[in-house]
């Protein structure tokens, strides 16, 4: 598609949905197959595609193909290899489709002979949730029900979530067995979580001691059944030939530095997802249960309402939930609840390493459950490897 005045992201970024445009900009167009074709490259990095995040969305938008579209829509590839891109269409066969997510099932099968490259080494659906499972199970240094009392309070839909009300007079926990604190890998986790200026725009800068921190703490959750699974399953299938390989990338795509807001190096994957930043005006990232339940218990989180609650009748367990963070707000933010730090850095990591910048699909628990992931597209490390941007669970539907 030629980049045209209206099929093209240019100033475009975040705009509403716009009917009649060739393509869209909004943060739904990915979902929807609409995108313009730089999209990610103008919008998806910059905005990290989480503001709002489409968490658990009880409906999808409202706008459908124009009544003048009475053909049927095709929903195969066959004869379709390489063709344009036609937001009509519910499924794709161009090069970008498995970027997007978007493809026919019968892509690979019909379209590998015309010039796209085969994924023989893509890791199944069945592969995630087999190990996802795997993961699970493995988790020891889980909460237990008796050593997290949650106070939920007030639900609300989802079309209530920009209405920056607090609902709920009390705080989220009202105890927190804090003996779980002083295991290794909960502890060397709370160490890094002060490492970092919240507001983007602002530099970091680790000092000797800093860096140090980010050592221990891969080191300890190595030492975990839950990361040794997710090692096993990743050198099964020939992703990383050593665990020495694995822990450097880990450190590369977590902690490596890059520039959210302007400023060189003033964010990473784990400062966004765990620790929470600021930009603009609004919380961004912060999808951690310990580090929710120490800013709420200092005073400086305040706890406003939920739109979901998880299925699971122990922990971890999955909530969806409004707060205020030291005055800033944050609409939409999804959190594991009592999981161990090694456990959501698992599962995240899993989720890039096998669907970058898409929904992946896992199971908990014999319950389904979904997590996003974007790359940070503007820098990389190595040899073109990209940075987590953010990893956040989505939904808990398939």
């Amino acid at each position: 598609m030629p980049a045209g005045k209206m099929e093209s992201c240019a100033s475009r970024c975040s705009e509403e949905f716009r009917r009649g445009a060739a393509c869209q900009c909004d943060g739904r167009c990915a979902r929807h197959g609409d995108c313009c074709e730089d999209y990610e490259r103008l919008c998806a990095a910059e905005e990290d595609s989480e503001e709002p995040e489409p968490l658990l969305e009880l409906e999808e938008d409202s706008e459908e193909a124009p009544a003048s579209h009475l053909y049927s829509a095709p929903s195969s590839c066959q004869g379709r290899c390489h063709e344009a891109f036609d937001k009509h269409h519910p499924c794709h066969c161009n090069a970008r489709c498995a970027e997007f997510g978007n493809c026919c099932s019968d892509f690979e099968s019909l379209c590998a002979h015309e010039g796209f490259s085969r994924s023989s080494d893509a890791i199944t659906k069945e592969e995630l949730q087999s190990v996802s499972e795997k993961i699970y199970q493995a988790d020891a240094n889980k909460a237990q029900k008796e050593d997290i009392v949650l106070n939920s309070q007030n639900r609300i839909s989802p079309s209530e979530t920009g209405d920056q009300v607090d609902r709920c007079p009390e705080p989220l926990f009202t105890y927190v067995n804090e003996k779980l604190f002083s295991k290794p890998t909960y502890a060397a986790f709370i160490n890094l979580l002060n490492n970092y200026q919240r507001a983007t725009g602002h530099g970091e800068h680790f000092n000797s001691q800093q860096l140090a921190e980010q050592d221990t703490f891969l080191r300890e959750v190595m030492k975990t059944a839950v990361m040794k699974e997710l090692y096993r399953f990743l050198h099964h299938q020939n992703r990383y030939s050593s665990e020495k390989e694995f822990v450097d990338d880990l450190k590369n795509m977590w902690f490596g530095l890059y520039s959210r807001g302007g400023e060189e190096g003033d964010s990473s994957g784990f400062e966004h997802v765990f620790s929470g930043e600021v930009k603009k005006g609004k919380v961004t990232g912060f999808h951690n249960w310990i580090r929710f339940y120490m800013q709420e218990k200092e005073g400086l989180v305040d706890y406003y309402s939920h739109i979901y609650d998880g299925p699971w009748d122990s922990y971890p367990d999955v909530l969806a939930m409004q707060f205020n963070w030291d005055g800033y707000y944050k609409e939409v933010g999804s959190a594991f609840i009592g999981s161990s730090p090694e456990f959501e850095f698992a599962l995240y990591t899993l989720c890039f390493i096998a669907r970058p910048g898409k929904e992946c699909r896992l199971s908990l628990g014999g319950y389904p459950l979904a997590i996003q992931t974007y790359t940070w597209d503007k820098t990389t490390y190595g040899n073109g490897k990209k940075y987590i941007a953010t990893a956040y669970v989505v939904s808990s539907t398939q």
